[in-house]
């Protein structure tokens, strides 16, 4: 048969150029400049019919999470020759996806290749810490390394693209979705994000091994009411600019080629379909020009959220919302030609719609080489490879916290009598959590495998999911012989997860019981929590002198733990979400701002307190405890005036007083008034993790500048006026503090920052 079309228009020319200027940190280093890119794109338009071109727009799933590829059956590969899918999700391994895209490539009239795509979360085949857990690190590198992994695992199998990182700010644990990002505070999150997305893509889509990454989910999905999945949130303007755009906004600028909307409606409009939000901020006020895809039947849920009256209307109002792709509802490819007929000024978005497609696929090559991606040779040595795994254990023990330590119970000798208690210990599914790709737990090595070579007896106790307290007198009599008890208790891991939405945060299951029983042998005890939120364990805890927040792993997970529970590495792991004392503290987090009548311990004056608890969380946000001891001193603030506008450098010596070598997380608060507004007390506007030797010190600057003083107040605004600088190992545990003084008064412009807090540089002498 003749050369597809896009073949001869393509490649007659020379190699196509992966991004046009439009795409800053992504451009390419092609032979063909980015408007013969623009010109060669906009000539394959001209040649696609309408229904080509909702094709384009329509992704399809190839299958479930569980049962990849399982809809590739004669109908879907007559659709693709049709040219009606641009993309299919839930489909994976290098043999089965050369041979679908080469029906789309050689079978279908103009062969633009397929788009393939996976959450492809915190691992593909090697599965790293959760995401939650991986910010708890404070180490962007580790997390930028850990999505590199993921990328290479999933180019190899012939993936172009992942539905990650999410990027949503969450500050009600009671939300199942927390697991999957990076907690409660936007500066740790823009950081994540951006490191996320520089491992994913590289800095150069055309790359081998580079993947495309999607910055979800757009809006505010993370503050629904009552921290139920999919429900409305409704916030002001001020809280969605200063507290959940700006991760969106960090990865924007750090080139993320995809953004997906949100299920969820804000202030009333949903996401899928606010053009305020999409058209008018995404696209007009931050230019941003990578394929924004809706989520799973999200546009079709329009008519579901009374927004649209039926799919056509549903179709219309997502195409102007600006929503280039329809992830599997068919809302576009059976609706939207109706919805044109009727208002013919929806072409010209579509043909956008299109062309921002078509540019991504140009960006990662494909039209160069469809099948660059994909390698069944490379796929057989890469995938869990020895180099992998020694990241998801770096990974894992970087996001381990310590939460308390009292007596100095650990780390442990290692000729120690052990009781490991708890069915978590030894559950190799939960190890790598939810959205676990093609992750295996077989690949997984739990703590009771971890722990064998040592005088370990084991005993589950209870089950994770029933109230069966058969087990307890076992664990007792473990525990009785024991010197020592590793308590394992937490959730399971599908507790956690989109629509694992919980009204009780406590210790599920039968857990409490155990625990009380295992506390009355009067053995010490290691409490070892697993869990892909923070609990509220106030009670639980009550008198465990020594207590680890391990979240979910990876496959590493055993070793990583015990290399920390015998002292082979210190723990600096911080909590990137603060932990309540009960469920019914949440939502809580440390930047709020002052009331009229703080919190205050008498409960005889009138103050902002639930009066049947304490005040503040169990264990704050940036809280975790090391082997070792750390002094902070000589706080010194010195002001820069030369050029356009003040800076400033923040100077503090840190020094390790303890006798073992450990790492620090030096973390960087600011308070900044702004006359006839409450702002909040505490802001993190930077943080460095810090290894120093015993008896060492290191001094560290952060780089300050206005823009990190900005509020929203019908746009970012600066205010002049003092600001205390504080610098110290937690939320909660300032060890200086300082003022400058910032003279700024103005307006910012839509291009001048990249969120609420632009990056702090950062540099150790």
């Amino acid at each position: 048969m003749n050369a597809p079309i896009h073949r001869r228009a393509f490649l007659a020319a020379g190699a196509l150029l992966a991004a046009s200027t439009r795409f800053p940190g992504l451009a390419r280093a092609r032979t063909v400049p980015p408007a013969e890119d623009a010109e060669r794109i906009e000539a394959l338009l001209g040649q696609m019919t309408l229904t080509e071109k909702l094709g384009q727009m329509t992704q399809l799933a190839g299958g479930r999470q569980k049962a990849l590829n399982s809809r590739i059956d004669a109908s879907a590969l007559a659709r693709v020759r049709e040219g009606r899918v641009g993309s299919y999700l839930h489909v994976a391994g290098a043999e089965p996806l050369a041979r679908l895209q080469r029906v789309a490539v050689e079978e279908s009239r103009l062969g633009i290749p397929l788009l393939f795509a996976m959450d492809v979360v915190h691992g593909y085949r090697t599965i790293m810490p959760v995401p939650l857990a991986l910010a708890a690190s404070f180490d962007p590198e580790i997390a930028g390394r850990a999505a590199r992994v993921a990328a290479t695992e999933a180019s190899v199998s012939g993936l172009h693209w992942t539905f990650a990182p999410m990027i949503d700010v969450a500050r009600d644990a009671r939300w199942g979705r927390v697991v999957e990002g990076a907690g409660e505070d936007p500066y740790l999150g823009s950081r994540m994000a951006e490191a996320q997305v520089g491992g994913f893509q590289t800095g150069d889509l055309s790359n081998e091994d580079a993947v495309m990454a999607c910055a979800k989910h757009f809006g505010a999905y993370g503050a629904g009411a009552g921290g139920r999945d999919y429900d409305r949130a409704d916030i002001s303007e001020a809280t969605l600019h200063e507290v959940y755009l700006p991760p969106f906004r960090a990865a924007a600028e750090a080139g993320a080629g995809s953004f997906m909307t949100a299920f969820n409606e804000l202030n009333g409009v949903p996401t899928t379909g606010n053009a305020d939000l999409v058209r008018a901020l995404l696209r007009d006020r931050w230019n941003y020009q990578g394929v924004v895809v809706s989520d799973w039947n999200a546009i079709l849920e329009l008519v579901a959220h009374g927004a649209a009256s039926d799919p056509v209307e549903a179709a219309a109002l997502a195409l102007r919302a600006g929503v280039d792709m329809d992830m599997t509802s068919n809302t576009y490819a059976d609706h939207l030609q109706a919805a044109i007929a009727a208002d013919p000024a929806l072409l010209p978005l579509v043909d956008e719609a299109v062309t921002r497609i078509l540019h991504a696929k140009a960006r990662l090559g494909l039209f160069d080489d469809p099948y660059r991606f994909g390698d069944a040779a490379r796929e057989r040595t890469v995938l869990g490879s020895a180099q992998h795994r020694l990241v998801a254990r770096e990974a894992a023990r970087r996001s381990i916290v310590l939460l308390r330590n009292d007596g100095g119970v650990l780390p442990l000798r290692r000729d120690a009598r052990i009781a490991l208690i708890g069915a978590l210990a030894d559950d190799a599914s939960s190890t790598i959590g939810s959205w676990r790709a093609r992750g295996e737990m077989e690949d997984s090595v739990t703590l009771r495998a971890a722990l064998e070579p040592m005088n370990v007896t084991y005993a589950p106790g209870v089950s994770l999911r029933e109230n069966d307290t058969s087990g307890i007198p076992a664990a007792v009599a473990a525990a009785e012989d024991a010197d020592v008890v590793l308590l394992a208790i937490g959730e399971d891991f599908d507790f956690s997860g989109e629509a694992r939405s919980r009204s009780d945060i406590g210790l599920p299951g039968a857990q409490s019981r155990l625990v009380d029983a295992i506390r009355a042998t009067g053995k010490p005890i290691v409490a070892i929590l697993m869990n892909g939120r923070p609990l509220a364990l106030e009670t639980t805890l009550e008198g465990i002198p020594a207590v680890l927040e391990t979240w979910f792993l990876g496959n590493e997970s055993g070793p990583a733990i015990a290399d920390i529970v015998f002292g082979a590495v210190s723990p600096a792991g911080r909590l990137p979400m603060g932990m309540p004392r009960v469920t019914g503290q949440v939502p809580q987090y440390y930047a709020h701002p002052p009331t009229g009548r703080p919190a205050n311990p008498d409960l005889s004056v009138d103050s902002a307190r639930y009066r049947d608890v304490g005040i503040g969380p169990l264990f704050p946000f940036g809280h975790g405890l090391s082997y070792s001891h750390f002094t902070y001193s000589a706080l010194e603030i010195d002001g820069h005036t030369g050029g356009r506008f003040p800076r400033w450098t923040v100077r503090a010596t840190v020094a390790n007083s303890g006798t073992r070598d450990a790492e620090e997380v030096i973390q960087l608060y600011i308070h900044a008034p702004v006359r006839g507004m409450a702002r909040p007390v505490k802001e993190l506007r930077g943080f460095a993790r810090l290894s120093i030797p015993a008896g060492e010190a290191r001094r560290i600057s952060f780089a300050l500048t206005p823009e990190q003083f900005a509020y929203w107040h019908d746009g970012w605004r600066i205010a002049p006026g003092g600001v205390e600088v504080m610098v110290g190992s937690s939320s909660d545990d300032i060890r200086l503090r300082g003022q400058l003084d910032n003279p700024v008064d103005r307006a910012l412009g839509a291009g001048e920052m990249a969120g609420a807090a632009p990056a702090t540089s950062v540099s150790v002498g």
